[in-house]
């Protein structure tokens, strides 16, 4: 068996993806539309965004809107670079930082977790 893709739930695809891959540098899959798209990854491995009617937003640190999944980002610039990257981007930083000098936490556009650390 082999994972071959990641899908998160949002209200708008188009937009999420379009923040991935400004973060990233992957790709995006040419059917990518207004239901789903999605970014092709290193190995296979595609990051894929799916259209929810009446999404709600994960709730960090609180569990009140479970956050279900993280993804984890490597980085290379060093956390201050890249965390100011990603919120020029449109990425969010919670208040709570569990361990702000080792890894950062921040919101993609639709509010899901997503930790950056050094590589």
């Amino acid at each position: 068996m082999k994972l071959v893709a990641i899908t998160l739930d949002c209200a708008d695809p188009l937009v999420l993806a379009a923040f991935y891959q400004e973060a990233t540098g992957l790709e995006p899959h040419p059917k990518s539309d207004a239901d789903f798209a999605s970014l092709n990854g290193e190995h296979g491995l595609c990051i894929g965004f799916q259209r929810v009617d009446d999404y709600r937003a994960p709730s960090w640190p609180d569990q009140i809107v479970p956050q279900q999944l993280h993804l984890c980002f490597a980085v290379e610039e060093g956390l201050d670079a890249a965390e100011a990257r990603l919120l020029e981007l449109g990425a969010g930083k919670p208040e709570h930082q569990p361990v702000g000098d080792k890894w950062r936490v921040l919101t993609d556009p639709a509010g899901h977790p997503f930790c950056i650390a050094t590589s």
